[in-house]
């Protein structure tokens, strides 16, 4: 039957418990006394402009003056909807008798569901588009729908 390996080493595992106390002890004494204490430039830590942590300080001549009256704080909030913008698409699919539909952006590809009451006209599939986005219970819906010639 094998035996454990740190049963015949007990005096040389005591020794190692012992030499790390002693360790420990001498840490806690330099502490104390103040040896491995770092001035505070040591610990600061700097941001460059690239949002990384960096232990230069950054360069003050690319600092931004950024002017206090230019900074609009009223557009913040404003119900929780994207700013809207005028989008352009195609009326990919339109079911006539339950009144809803998606069109296909056609800059990024992507559908977005409209009801028919957002559109001042009759809507049929394959028209070019004009649109606004909202935000609905379930993703962007398209809003103000407009026709394109």
């Amino acid at each position: 039957m094998a035996r454990y390996a740190g049963a015949f080493n007990k005096k040389e595992s005591d020794k190692k418990k012992l030499q790390k106390r002693k360790e420990k002890e001498q840490r806690k004494e330099d502490r104390k006394a103040g040896k491995e204490s770092k001035s505070f430039e040591d610990m600061l830590a700097y941001v460059d402009e690239n949002g990384n942590l960096t232990t230069t300080p950054p360069d003050l001549s690319k600092k931004k003056i950024i002017n206090e009256a230019e900074i609009d704080l009223t557009s913040r909030n404003k119900g929780g909807s994207e700013p809207a913008y005028q989008r352009t698409g195609v009326v990919k699919y339109f079911d006539s008798s339950k009144g809803f539909g998606f069109i296909k952006d056609s800059q990024s590809a992507e559908e977005f569901f409209f009801h028919h009451k957002a559109a001042n006209f009759a809507i049929a599939q394959s028209d070019r588009v004009s649109f606004e986005t909202e935000m609905g219970p379930k993703g962007p819906n398209a809003v103000r729908i407009t026709k394109n010639g």
